[in-house]
């Protein structure tokens, strides 16, 4: 167990070993996220539809 001098002195080592992203790295990864999020959302509301018409076809 380590006392909390050494404890702190170990966070800000490891903390200096962090590589953090550019600007343009987080707005190309937020971006692909929400481009991704849209084709997700397309695609499950055409197979909603298409099981919706599948459905309505077998009963109606």
């Amino acid at each position: 167990m380590t006392n909390p001098l050494q404890f702190m002195q170990q966070v800000r080592s490891e903390v200096a070993k962090v590589v953090w992203p550019t600007r343009r790295e987080v707005l190309l990864t937020t971006a692909m996220v929400f481009v991704m999020a849209a084709l997700t959302a397309v695609f499950f509301a055409l197979v909603d539809w298409i099981i919706r018409f599948g459905v309505s076809a077998i009963i109606g």
